[in-house]
């Protein structure tokens, strides 16, 4: 099985934040994952690329904050997650690069 490159466009990267170490205590990974993906796309592709059994897919999207940049505001982009669940004895180490 060759991951397709589709698979690649869906997750964009891991995150390593406070909140999502705690949920890999409980079996789960946080990605970031293109706005317009489904939770059957991610299943997919993390079934693909790490070649680990997914139990469950939950998705938030978090909406960007008006900020300043160089004294002008902006607005910083909308940011879709997946938690994404494992099946028991299935791990992912996002520490490691990709």
């Amino acid at each position: 099985m060759s991951a397709k490159p589709e698979h690649y466009d869906v997750i964009r990267k891991p995150i390593i934040t406070e909140k999502a170490t705690m949920a890999s205590e409980a079996n789960a990974v946080v990605f970031q994952v293109a706005m317009d993906s489904t939770k059957p796309q991610i299943k997919e592709a993390v079934e693909e690329l790490f070649g680990v059994k997914v139990k469950a897919v939950n998705t938030t999207i978090t909406k960007g904050k008006v900020k300043k940049f160089r004294g002008q505001p902006g607005r910083r982009n909308d940011v879709k997650k997946a938690y994404v669940t494992l099946e028991e004895g299935n791990t992912i180490d996002v520490t490691t690069g990709l």
